[in-house]
C-alpha cells in the first residue's frame, strides 16, 4: 500500500466513525508515521505543538483500532499494514470484491467503506465522495500548546464564513487572549470548504505591495498564467487568508486606527476585500480594530467583528495543570486577569514558584502584575496617545465603573478629546463597557488598573 492508498482508507474509516474527513493534522500524523517521523517533527510540519499532535494522534489510533478490530498505535501502525498486506492489497483484488477489515466495516477495491455487512458484488456502489484537499501554507502561524473551549465563538465564526459568506472578519483582543488559537481551531473545522488556506503575520509590517505579491505567488501555483491582481484570485478560488499581528501597521502614540505613514493603502485594501464580489474570506487578528471596519459592519456579508473576551470557566484547566491549591479562589484569579489564558499561565507559574501554589498568599500582596505580564502590558501601553494615558489614569483610580456623560474636570482635555480617547481605548480592548439598565458604564479591570497606577503618571 502506498501513502495515498493508506490516507484514502483512513479517511473512509474516520468518516464512517465520526462523519468527518481527516483533517490536515491527522493526515500529517499518518503520513509521518509511514515515513518514521516523530511527533515533534510532525508538529513542526503543521506548525503546532508536539503535545497537541500527540493528543490528536492518540484519538486517531483509538478510532482506527476500533474500526479495524486491532490495537493500533503509532509504533505498530506500519507493522499492522505489513501483516495484513493480503487484506489491503486491493490492486490485485477481483473487481467488485468486498473485504471485511473490522467489525461491521466493509471495504471494496475502491476503498468504499460502509457500516454494514458484506454486500453482494452486484449491489451498485455509491462511495462517499472524498473531500477535496486544500493547499495549506501555515508558515507564519504560531505554535499553540493548548486549545481551550471556545465552542460558542467557533460556531459564530463558522456561521459567518460558511453560511453568511462574510468576506472580511476581524478577531480582536489583547495579547494572549487566544486569537491565534481560535483561528487555528477554525481552520481544522472548515478547511475542506476552501481551495487554499494561507496564514501570514504582519509582525514586521510588510508594505501592502509585498504582502500581495507573497499571496499571489502562493495562489498562482494553481494555474499556468498569473491573474492581474489578488482580488481576481479571490474570485477564481475559494481562499481563506489569515492576517495576524495587524496592529503593527498602525501608528504608536496616536489614537487607535491611524496607519503608519506609507501604510494607509491597507485601509483601502480592507475596504476592497469587504465590498468587492468574490467567494473568499480574509480574517484579521489584531489588538485593535481598523477604522474602516466600523462603517463596513453595517453590511454583515461584507464585514463582521468577533471580540474575544474572558475564557471563563475553561480557564480553570490552567490551574489544574499548574497544581494550584485553593480552588475556591480560582474564579477570583480569572476575574482579575480577564480570563486571559496567557496572563493566567504567567501568574499561575509565579504563584506555584513563589508561593507553593497558594493563591491567598499571592493575593495578599499589593502588586498583581509581575515581570512577564508587566512586559506584555507595556507593549500595549507604549502605543497610547497622551490623551488615552490621561483617561486610563483616571479610570484606573475609580472604585467602580463610571459614566462618561460628562468629562471629568481634572482632565486637561476638551470634551471632544475625552470622548475620542474613550472610543480609542475601547478599540484597543483596554477598557470595558458595563451595561447597567439603560446606562453605559466604563471600567478598567483590576490587573490593568494596577499596571496603570504603577507605570503611568
Amino acid at each position: 500500500m502506498d501513502i495515498a492508498e493508506v490516507l484514502t482508507l483512513a479517511d473512509e474509516l474516520i468518516f464512517a466513525k465520526t462523519g468527518k474527513h481527516l483533517d490536515y493534522v491527522q493526515e500529517a500524523i499518518l503520513r509521518g508515521t509511514l515515513q518514521d517521523t516523530t511527533y515533534t517533527q510532525i508538529a513542526q510540519e503543521v506548525y503546532s505543538s508536539p503535545s497537541h499532535v500527540r493528543n490528536v494522534g492518540s484519538k486517531l489510533w483509538k478510532i482506527l483500532s476500533k474500526e479495524l478490530g486491532k490495537n493500533i498505535t503509532k509504533a505498530n501502525f506500519r507493522t499492522v499494514l505489513v501483516e495484513n498486506s493480503k487484506i489491503y492489497n486491493y490492486q490485485s483484488a477481483i473487481v467488485g470484491e468486498n473485504v471485511t477489515v473490522g467489525e461491521n466495516v466493509t471495504v471494496n477495491h475502491n476503498f468504499n467503506v460502509c457500516r454494514e455487512k458484506v454486500r453482494s458484488p452486484k449491489t451498485p456502489q455509491n462511495p462517499e465522495p472524498t473531500a477535496k484537499q486544500p493547499r495549506i501554507d501555515l508558515g507564519d502561524a504560531p505554535e499553540i500548546s493548548t486549545f481551550f473551549d471556545r465552542t460558542s465563538e467557533l460556531s459564530t465564526l463558522k456561521q459567518w464564513i460558511l453560511e453568511n459568506r462574510t468576506r472580511l472578519i476581524s478577531i480582536l483582543g489583547l495579547s494572549g487572549i487566544g486569537k491565534s488559537a481560535i483561528a487555528l481551531q477554525l481552520i481544522q473545522h472548515i478547511q475542506y470548504e476552501f481551495d487554499c488556506i494561507i496564514w501570514r503575520s504582519l509582525r514586521d509590517a510588510p508594505p501592502l505591495a509585498s504582502l500581495q505579491t507573497d499571496l499571489i505567488q502562493f495562489l498562482s501555483q494553481q494555474q499556468e498564467t498569473e491573474l492581474p491582481d489578488l482580488i481576481n484570485y479571490l474570485r477564481s478560488y475559494r481562499c481563506l487568508i489569515i492576517l495576524d499581528d495587524v496592529q503593527t501597521i498602525f501608528s504608536s502614540q496616536q489614537l487607535a486606527g491611524n496607519y503608519k505613514q506609507g501604510y494607509e493603502n491597507y485601509g483601502t485594501f480592507f475596504k476592497q476585500i469587504a465590498e468587492s464580489c468574490h467567494k473568499s474570506c480574509i480574517v484579521l487578528l489584531s489588538w485593535k480594530k481598523p477604522r474602516e471596519i466600523a462603517a463596513l459592519e453595517s453590511h454583515p456579508k461584507n464585514c463582521q467583528t468577533l471580540q474575544l473576551n474572558s475564557l471563563g470557566e475553561p480557564a480553570r484547566e490552567i490551574f489544574t495543570e499548574k497544581g494550584l491549591a485553593e480552588s475556591e479562589k480560582w474564579s477570583e484569579l480569572i476575574d482579575i486577569y480577564r480570563g486571559n489564558p496567557l496572563w493566567l499561565n504567567i501568574v499561575a507559574d509565579a504563584i506555584q514558584d513563589l508561593f507553593s501554589g497558594k493563591i491567598s498568599e499571592f493575593l495578599s500582596y499589593d502588586s498583581l502584575v509581575l515581570g512577564d505580564l508587566e512586559y506584555l502590558l507595556h507593549q500595549h501601553f507604549q502605543r497610547l496617545s497622551e490623551s488615552e494615558k490621561q483617561v486610563m489614569s483616571w479610570l484606573a483610580n475609580q472604585i467602580k465603573a463610571v459614566e462618561i456623560s460628562q468629562k471629568p474636570a481634572l482632565l486637561e482635555l476638551s470634551p471632544s478629546e475625552f470622548l475620542k480617547a474613550v472610543e480609542s481605548l475601547r478599540r484597543r480592548s483596554l477598557i470595558e463597557k458595563v451595561q447597567k439598565g439603560d446606562r453605559a458604564l466604563f471600567a478598567v479591570q483590576r490587573a490593568i488598573a494596577e499596571y496603570v497606577k504603577t507605570n503611568i503618571k
